[in-house]
């Protein structure tokens, strides 16, 4: 009876008997891959290096409440602690 690597040996050659015409194809579509892979990682990379260096964002934690902005945000300037003036609170 034939072993477990006797059986991968042939297995690879019938593999390669017959694909034998698909396989330059193949090498090909892959190795266009592998430089669309490395020249997006250096776009991503380049992005990274040209933005602003701001304040960190804050880390989301599951389970942890979330808190509105402490700054004005939106057309009134709402902070989200006391009511806009001339509306009754909510």
């Amino acid at each position: 009876m034939f072993g477990l690597s006797e059986l991968a040996v042939i297995l690879i050659v019938v593999i390669a008997v017959l694909a034998a015409k698909r396989l330059p194809d193949l090498a090909r579509s892959a190795g266009k891959s592998a430089r669309i892979l490395k020249a997006e990682a250096r776009a991503m990379k380049e992005r990274e290096d040209e933005a602003p260096q701001g304040p960190a964002a804050p880390r989301i934690i599951p389970g942890e409440a979330v808190r509105p902005p402490t700054t004005g945000s939106g057309p009134t300037g709402h902070t989200g602690d006391t009511p806009p003036e001339g509306r009754p609170a909510r």
